[in-house]
């Protein structure tokens, strides 16, 4: 593929006609503190007689928010594009540096304004009650102390992204990403595939202990953020912050077991056929991702354009409404897809709070993965989408949990339309090697979900151990893979997992989320119509409404006990069976 960028957002013009700002001056300085404060100064003083004073004071308010969040939005995707630009890193580290920590201590001013202003009583309860609820959360753990802190900490992430980012190897006399070496595990030629993951892997080794410094600061520095705010461990503290209200670090604990006892059966049977039909004694990791009947790994597209148009077919066969949505995001090109050198690993989509538009990161190489990366992406962008009429930016996106049944979901539903890129066999083909990965899934964020409880309630151990826990865990969820002579790279796989960095404890909402989505699934495949109108209905609620009811709203389940997740595998277990059987058939007649 020739790397080439379709991301027009630094043309996309704020604030938009559909959203015009009526608080926020049009050519105000937003890199200049100066200019800002006032505003802020404005909302705090200003006098409140009313309920419908408040309604008018809150609005303002999102307005400001929202003009701030794209601002800082689109610092961050202009970095995550190209980690190497000096002048746009510059321009990212400014506004980390100097505007969000002094909009963390107003906004702290202005929660606590809003907690104590007498017509709070009055708000509509139903309409109010999540974002009276976060307020409180949000104020009562706020510590002035922490912003330097949390301001290091989102530094020290930034230069994670930046190693990360500059990973190349020289292979096959070419320079090479990360990502793009990915494609490699897909080929036929076992001596090739070992190749290219020990050239992979060998390069990650020269950086392992500079992330692992890296990971000791930032551990270091959130265990202190904790104990200013009046907590004794880390993981208390950051489930407040990340408003986890419907469920407990137990609940999760309870959820590893139930992996552990549903899933992994399923998961090492996936490894076992595997072994057998590739007729290897064990499993090493670079025949993890090779096709188990030799074939040559499936090649969807080539060009980065090709991949969004035939997107675009699928979430046009989807709904109607779905497919309008996307092709508005090409029109307007809040797309940035092809992996080149300098630019951060991983995908991700942002939500432009101002223009109430998404965007899409990712780095496409060519491989079947690649779509189903824009399906996921796709369903975020989908969520941003329904509930983007919404006035208060706090309801305009949900929770992590149901954030990611949006695009979760998306990516089962989409993928009976495969055909856009694949003939039937290979849509199966595909189909079954996404049902296996969703199965290995599970035990993954099992892992490395116990792992971070592990690392933070135990704050000061040292390297060693946490090399220690993690090879047990590994052991525990990991599966039959054999990683005898390598066992240096086994021992920092850990290091490739953005979220352990960036995001701590952002991952069981995968685990809780594909639960959730399984279960839209299974409703679509009796009835696509409905199914689709229940996702549509609970992705416009944004995150107006508590977990619970957002799960409800779209016509399933917020549960993630073994009660809920054995049935949902054992449809997936009977889905895979029937591909299997129109594999071994397709590869019969050829």
């Amino acid at each position: 593929m020739n790397p080439v960028s379709n991301n027009k957002l630094a043309d996309l013009r704020r604030p938009s006609n559909e959203f015009p700002r009526e608080f926020v001056p049009i050519n105000i300085d937003l890199a200049d503190w100066d200019s800002i404060e006032p505003l802020y100064k404005d909302l705090h003083q200003r006098i409140i007689a009313t309920a419908n004073d408040l309604e008018e004071w809150l609005i303002d308010q999102s307005e400001l928010n929202s003009v701030l969040s794209e601002e800082g939005a689109r610092r961050y995707v202009a970095m995550t594009c190209s980690t190497d630009d000096e002048n746009i890193r510059k321009e990212y580290l400014h506004f980390l540096e100097k505007i969000e920590p002094q909009i963390k201590v107003w906004g702290n001013k202005l929660d606590h304004k809003l907690l104590k202003d007498s017509n709070l009583a009055s708000l509509d309860k139903d309409r109010y009650l999540v974002l009276i609820r976060d307020t409180r959360n949000s104020h009562e753990i706020f510590r002035e102390e922490n912003v330097p802190l949390e301001t290091e900490i989102a530094k020290l992430s930034q230069e994670y992204q930046s190693i990360q980012g500059a990973m190349t190897v020289e292979f096959q006399g070419k320079e090479q990403t990360m990502q793009q070496m990915e494609v490699f595990q897909e080929n036929q030629d076992r001596a090739i595939r070992k190749q290219a993951w020990e050239a992979s892997s060998g390069r990650r080794l020269p950086d392992a202990e500079k992330l692992d410094e890296l990971f000791d600061k930032m551990t270091g520095l959130r265990h202190q953020v904790a104990q200013n705010a009046g907590f004794s461990c880390f993981t208390d503290y950051r489930f407040r912050e990340l408003g986890r209200f419907d469920y407990t670090s137990g609940d999760c604990l309870k959820f590893h077991d139930a992996v552990e006892k549903v899933v992994l059966p399923v998961y090492n049977r996936i490894l076992d056929e595997r072994k057998t039909v590739l007729g290897l004694e064990t499993l090493r990791p670079w025949d993890l991702r090779v096709d188990i009947y030799n074939r040559p790994p499936l090649k969807p597209f080539s060009q980065s354009a090709e991949l969004h148009s035939g997107c675009q077919r699928i979430f046009n066969q989807v709904d109607g409404q779905l497919g309008t949505e996307f092709s508005k995001m090409i029109e307007n090109g809040l797309l940035d897809l092809d992996s080149r050198k300098g630019k951060a690993p991983g995908g991700y989509q942002v939500g432009l709070q101002e223009v109430r538009l998404p965007f899409i990161f990712m780095n496409a190489v060519g491989l079947d993965r690649d779509i189903y990366t824009l399906l996921h992406e796709g369903g975020h962008a989908f969520h941003l989408f329904e509930a983007r009429e919404e006035p208060l930016i706090h309801y305009r996106h949900g929770p992590m949990e149901f954030c990611e049944v949006a695009s979760m979901s998306m990516e089962l539903i989409a993928s009976n339309y495969l055909n856009e890129f694949y003939s039937a066999a290979e849509n199966a083909r595909s189909r079954k090697r996404h049902l296996e990965q969703l199965v290995s899934l599970f035990p993954m964020v099992a892992m490395i979900d116990a792992f971070q409880h592990w690392i933070y309630s135990h704050p000061f151990h040292t390297r060693k151990e946490r090399t220690e826990q993690w090879l047990l865990l590994l052991k525990r969820f990991g599966g039959d893979i054999d990683y005898s002579g390598y066992e240096n790279t086994q021992n920092i796989l850990w290091q490739r997992i953005l979220h352990i960095f960036e995001v701590p404890f952002y991952f069981i909402e995968y685990g809780i989320a594909q639960m959730g989505a399984l279960q839209v699934w299974r409703n679509s495949r009796s009835d696509l119509k409905k199914a689709i109108v229940d996702y549509r209905g609970g992705l416009a609620l944004g995150g107006s409404k508590p977990l619970p009811e957002l799960f409800g709203a779209a016509n399933i389940k917020f549960d993630f006990s073994e009660t809920t997740l054995r049935p949902l595998m054992e449809e997936v277990k009977d889905e895979l069976e029937i591909l299997a059987s129109i594999e071994k058939s397709a590869v019969s007649k050829s």
